[in-house]
This record gives C-alpha cells, sequence and structure tokens, in this order.
C-alpha cells in the first residue's frame, strides 16, 4: 500500500494547501510524488496553463515515484492526521508530463515579486478582453513574453502563461522583501517564489518526422 509521511504537520498543511490550489484550477489533476535525499519529497502537478508547478515537503514517499489523483490525495490530508497514510491508489498512467532535470541548474537572477505580481495583473487585465471560444486566453496571449530576465551569460524570455501559473497556485506575494528567483537549464526555466514553483520547457519541442 502506497504511504505517505511528514516530517512536521506544517509540511502536511502547506502540501494540502498546495494540492488544493491544483485541484481547484483542475478538479481532474493529478499529482506525482517524487522522494529524494535528505527526506524530502517533491509534488509536482500540470497546470491548466501548460506549466509546471512544484512544491517540496519534509517527508518521504512509498513507492519513491507514484502518482495519485489530487482528489484523493487532498481527502487524505484532510481527513487523516497521523504522521503517515495512504495518498491514494496509484494513476502513474495519468501522468503526461516530462519532469526537468534535477541537477546542472544555472542561477540568472532574482526579481522583486511585488514587479512579477504587478505583470501578472496587467496581463490578467489583457486576458479579460481577449477570451477565446473556449473561455480561456488564445495561446498567442499566453505564449507572449513578458519578462525578459539575463545573467550567467543566459537569457531567459519568460512567457505570460508562467505568470498565470504562479498566481493560479497561489505563490505570488507582493512583499517588499520578497523575490522570484530565476534559474535555467539548457532546456527548462524555473521560477522559484517563496510558496512553491513554477517549470516551463524554454524552447518547444520538434515533432518527430516519420
Amino acid at each position: 500500500m502506497p504511504e505517505l509521511s511528514f516530517a512536521d504537520p506544517s509540511d502536511r498543511d502547506d502540501l494540502g494547501a498546495f494540492v488544493a490550489r491544483a485541484v481547484r484550477l483542475d478538479p481532474q489533476a493529478v499529482v506525482r510524488l517524487r522522494g529524494r535525499a535528505g527526506g524530502l519529497v517533491d509534488a509536482w502537478v500540470a497546470t491548466p496553463f501548460d506549466v509546471l508547478a512544484t512544491r517540496t515537503a519534509r517527508g518521504s514517499v512509498e513507492p519513491n515515484d507514484i502518482t495519485v489523483f489530487g482528489n484523493e490525495l487532498l481527502a487524505g490530508l484532510a481527513v487523516v492526521r497521523s504522521d503517515s497514510f495512504d495518498p491514494g491508489p496509484s494513476r502513474d498512467m495519468q501522468w503526461r508530463s516530462a519532469l526537468p532535470p534535477t541537477q546542472h541548474w544555472q542561477i540568472v537572477d532574482s526579481i522583486p515579486a511585488r514587479a512579477v505580481s504587478e505583470l501578472t495583473d496587467k496581463g490578467l487585465a489583457v486576458a479579460r478582453e481577449n477570451v477565446g471560444p473556449q473561455g480561456t486566453p488564445p495561446a498567442s496571449l499566453l505564449d507572449q513574453s513578458v519578462l525578459t530576465v539575463t545573467g550567467d551569460g543566459l537569457e531567459i524570455k519568460v512567457p505570460l502563461r508562467c505568470l498565470f501559473a504562479l498566481s493560479g497556485m497561489g505563490f505570488l506575494t507582493d512583499g517588499d522583501d520578497d523575490n522570484i528567483r530565476v534559474t535555467a537549464t539548457d532546456a527548462w526555466m524555473r521560477l522559484d517564489a517563496r510558496y512553491g514553483a513554477v517549470v516551463r520547457r524554454r524552447h518547444a519541442l520538434l515533432p518527430l518526422l516519420v
């Protein structure tokens, strides 16, 4: 039987908030739980903005890499108050996104969270005026680069969809001392805020030619 354990009740509550946000954005969301060295568990979700979101908790998970339904995990977090519980049956076939590497990330720069929050608010105002047939902003708007961050020999163009994912997952704050750290590999970008991070490929994958 799968088992998720926490080192401290605060980590349980933090993960609960993360999963609740993911389920609010997508009621059918699945959560991938991956244990790593140092007694940590990384939780991953694929947001509706085609951006991955992640949060780390102190604890352990067995098996070491398992995907579960967000609603089932959220129910376990809310109902079972012991240090360990069953996060739900494996739904590994439901996970369809590649995960970024764990090494070789370069720190590009840190930007004030308040500035990112203001950019996001402006983007939301434009999105409301350009809602598509499905009730969502068009991909052309979401893919617009609204922020360019340079450092360590890299230039990272951040699309609006990444800021929407930060906001939708509740990661954005506007405290004067809060910053968003931007890191990157050759293929990925990552924005780390106080309450979690969003990750996206820097370049679209080329289709396979048969």
